[in-house]
Parts: C-alpha cells; sequence; structure tokens
C-alpha cells in the first residue's frame, strides 16, 4: 500500500513539476494572450499600424498564433515595452536601438531585414538644392533635423561622424520620424536633416548601384523626376529609395528641392528582435513562417515593406552589432545620451 501511494505522490509531483512549464508556453499566442509585435515609429504611424495589421493577420494564418501589434511613440519606449514583456514580445527594431535593449535586458536578435539584396543600409545627409552647404565642415553651426534620439541612421550614427569630425551644430529639432525630416528640409524649417538611404534600383541593362557611386545617380536636368501610379518615386528610369520616397506623396518635387551631401559608413539593416524570456521554439516557428512570407502580396502589403522597404529577412548573430557598439563606446555614448533618460 505504501509503495503504490508513494508512486502516486511521485507521478503527481512530477507531473506539477512539468505542467507549468509547459502551460505557460502553450498559453502564449492565445487570444488571451497574444505575442506583442513592435514597430519603431520611424515612418507614417497610419501606414506602419495597417501594415502591422497586414503581417499580423498573415503570421496569424501560418503559425496559427494570436498577434496584437503597437507602434509606441517613440524608439525609447519601444525598448521599454519590449523590456516590459521579456517572454513574449517581437520587435523590429534599428541596429541602435537592439543594442540598447540587448544591454538593458538581453533582448535578443533573431533575423535582419534584406533590401534588395544588402544587408545595411546608410545614414543621408541631406538639404536643400539651394542650399550653400557642399561639405561636411559647412554643416558647424547649421540647424539639425532628425526624427529620434534612438534611431540609427537619423541620429546615433551622424552623431558619432560628427563628433569624430569635430563639428559642432547649432539648433538641434526632433522632427518624429524619417518622412518628417525630409519635410522639415524641404520647408526650410532646418539647415540640413539626418535620415536613411538605401541604394537606389537601377534600370535593366544598368549596373546595379554600388557603394561608392554617386548617391544620386542621374542628372536633373536631363531626366524627370516623378511619382508613379504606385507611389514609387523616380527619377527618370531610377528609383529613388532613400528616405526623400516617403515624402513624395506629399511633396512629388522633392528630388527637385532636396539633395543628398554625402553617405555614413555602412550600418547592419534593422532587426526582428525576441524578448529575452521568449520561447526558443516559437521563434524559429516564426522566423520560418516571415521567410515563407517574404516575395509575396502579404509580405508587399505589410508593414515590413510598406513601411521599412524589407524585400526579405535573413538570420543574424549579435556580434554583427559589435561595431555600433564600439561606436557608443569611443563617444562614450549611453542610454541617457540617446533617450535623454
Amino acid at each position: 500500500m505504501f509503495k503504490k501511494v508513494f508512486s502516486v505522490l511521485l507521478i503527481v509531483v512530477i507531473a506539477l513539476a512539468i505542467v507549468p512549464a509547459a502551460s505557460a508556453q502553450d498559453g502564449l499566442g492565445t487570444e488571451d494572450n497574444p505575442i506583442e509585435v513592435y514597430f519603431v515609429p520611424s515612418g507614417e504611424a497610419a501606414v506602419i499600424v495597417s501594415g502591422g495589421e497586414v503581417l499580423a493577420n498573415a503570421l496569424e494564418a501560418a503559425t496559427g498564433l494570436k498577434f496584437e501589434v503597437f507602434v509606441p511613440t517613440s524608439y525609447a519606449a519601444t525598448i521599454e515595452a519590449m523590456c516590459a514583456a521579456p517572454d513574449k514580445s517581437i520587435g523590429f527594431i534599428p541596429a541602435a536601438g537592439y543594442v540598447i535593449a540587448h544591454d538593458r535586458c538581453g533582448v535578443e536578435v533573431a533575423a535582419a531585414a534584406e533590401r534588395y539584396g544588402w544587408p545595411v543600409y546608410w545614414a543621408e545627409y541631406i538639404v536643400r538644392r539651394d542650399s550653400d552647404i557642399y561639405t561636411f565642415g559647412d554643416l558647424a553651426g547649421k540647424t539639425w533635423g532628425y526624427g529620434d534620439p534612438g534611431s540609427t541612421s537619423g541620429y546615433i550614427v551622424p552623431s558619432v561622424e560628427l563628433q569624430a569630425a569635430g563639428i559642432e551644430v547649432g539648433k538641434e529639432v526632433q522632427t518624429g520620424g524619417h518622412n518628417q525630416t525630409v519635410l522639415a528640409v524641404y520647408n526650410g524649417e532646418v539647415d540640413f536633416g539626418t535620415v536613411y538611404f538605401s541604394a537606389p534600383l537601377m534600370p535593366e541593362g544598368h549596373a546595379a548601384w554600388s557603394y561608392g557611386d554617386l548617391p544620386e545617380p542621374y542628372d536633373l536636368t536631363i531626366d524627370e523626376s516623378y511619382v508613379d501610379e504606385e507611389g514609387d518615386l523616380y527619377v527618370g528610369d531610377v528609383r529613388v529609395m532613400d528616405a526623400r520616397d516617403t515624402a513624395a506623396e506629399t511633396a512629388p518635387d522633392i528630388v527637385d528641392e532636396v539633395r543628398i551631401l554625402r553617405l555614413s559608413d555602412a550600418i547592419p539593416n534593422d532587426t526582428m528582435s525576441f524578448g529575452p524570456d521568449f520561447p526558443v521554439e516559437l521563434r524559429q516557428q516564426i522566423f520560418d513562417a516571415l521567410l515563407a512570407l517574404a516575395g509575396t502580396e502579404q509580405w508587399d502589403e505589410s508593414a515590413l515593406a510598406a513601411a521599412y522597404n524589407w524585400t526579405g529577412i535573413a538570420p543574424m548573430e549579435d556580434s554583427a552589432f559589435d561595431p555600433v557598439r564600439l561606436q557608443f563606446e569611443i563617444l562614450g555614448l549611453t542610454e541617457e545620451d540617446i533617450f535623454g533618460g
């Protein structure tokens, strides 16, 4: 009798030890406990929200899991939200934001964007075409517009480069996003702005753009700029893929009025990162679903393509972001410096 009771108790103890872990993982991705998906507010909020819902619906159909989309008001708020939900958050965050989130609470990168075959992108410094700013040094004392202090291309990398060159700007204006920065330059509200640059798409029969080529590989005295029926920005047959494209519907003459002064060094593309306690098997399931979605109509309508110009996704290791960490270290930048405490 004692042996029988002991056996029953042993089974109960084992069951109690196993069930909580299984229940915690089984409950994630349900109506009552959806996976939280965070996007940074680097473009038009409406486009990000609607595109985020497209992505969430596609992932739900592919995995059977439930997702809830959030677009916090800042990069800092995005990282704060992910750290507050370590076991159920996914964030599509840029390189600098990832480094900060990893240091703060152990957020882990799983993959990074590909944009037309490029695993990297750049910051671009933009000015009005009628501006008397022609060299990097001419930015000294000028009014600088940028979207968010947590933006890698909008603020972090330019801040590093300006400090390294000994250039002290004048007033700084936080605009709220890349498209707002482009329009601030267009409207003359700031002297220069810093936003993202993605390689332009060259027409068929021409060599693909390479780093070191002119960032504007066209001649505006010959080639006409226009926005096509799908809202894409062109100069002649060259498709413009940098941040000016985000403002083209508001200002179709954006290329005629705003030029690129220079490009930064290369930056690792934006990440898909997970909260530190997110279940490992679900990470792989979600990554596989995204990989299968790439290139489909749903992908093209999702926030990844519509708002961030992702054309694909590839696995990524944490070590790829060591150059970003090195920039922080060289200049002594802390999270408080970037996010203002």
